[in-house]
């Protein structure tokens, strides 16, 4: 059974996810935990977030409303608390460590009283509710899913978005082979791969940009922003 194209050392769904969740539940609830080491870059990562965004909730390209945005693998809530709830009047958290969803409450702060729901759940096991978000932000999280799971996640998503919703994704990116990771069981996929991703859901890119400033020797990091063909 082939779960990552252009990958064959991944042979079992089942432990594919299990390595994954296991990875997970030994990293402490810390911003330094979030980033692998790097907590250091957060403030350049939600700069560069938030001038992607801003395009489109504000001038001439604006299409997405300030009202409810999802925050997919959202960890302690760092995306949510920095970059999302200063945007948008709700915010959901999806998280599959119930953990980090603990410490969200505490890490959010005051701003937590705007969170509507925590949904502690893998992305590949999501369900929501239809036409209930003008954005989806998804963060250095779709490498824990299987090609398949990928495009029913997107699937999920594209039905739960308003009029005028995006979903955007966060995420690094191989240069040349889709590349496995061990440790955290994750795959980064190259940009052909994830085309064919978007394409098998029926989405289409409408802007992509490169995240900048960030030390040499990690990923290249790229901001998609996907709408329904």
């Amino acid at each position: 059974m082939e779960l990552i194209s252009g990958c064959s050392k991944v042979t079992s769904e089942e432990e594919f996810y299990c390595k994954a969740d296991e990875y997970w539940k030994n990293i402490p609830s810390t911003l330094n935990g979030m980033l692998g080491g790097y907590g250091h870059i957060s403030q350049i990562d939600i700069r560069g977030s938030y001038t992607f965004l801003k395009r489109f909730l504000e001038g001439p390209g604006a299409r997405v409303k300030p009202n409810r945005a999802l925050d997919c693998g959202a960890g302690i809530g760092r995306v949510a608390k920095h970059l999302l709830l200063p945007l948008f009047k709700t915010v959901d958290l999806a998280e599959l460590n119930s953990n980090f969803l603990e410490q969200a409450r505490t890490y959010l702060g005051d701003a937590s009283s705007r969170v509507g729901n925590y949904y502690c759940c893998g992305l590949q096991d999501l369900k929501l509710k239809e036409k209930s978000y003008d954005l989806i932000w998804v963060q250095w999280v779709t490498g824990h899913l299987t090609d398949a799971h990928f495009v029913t996640f997107l699937n999920e998503c594209k039905s739960a978005l308003r009029k005028g919703g995006l979903i955007i994704i966060k995420d690094n990116v191989a240069i040349l082979e889709v590349e496995l990771d061990s440790d955290d069981s994750s795959v980064t996929r190259n940009p052909e791969e994830l085309r064919h991703i978007y394409n098998t859901a029926n989405m289409k890119i409408l802007f992509e940009q490169k995240q900048t400033h960030f030390p040499p020797e990690l990923y290249n990091v790229y901001m998609t922003a996907l709408e329904s063909k």
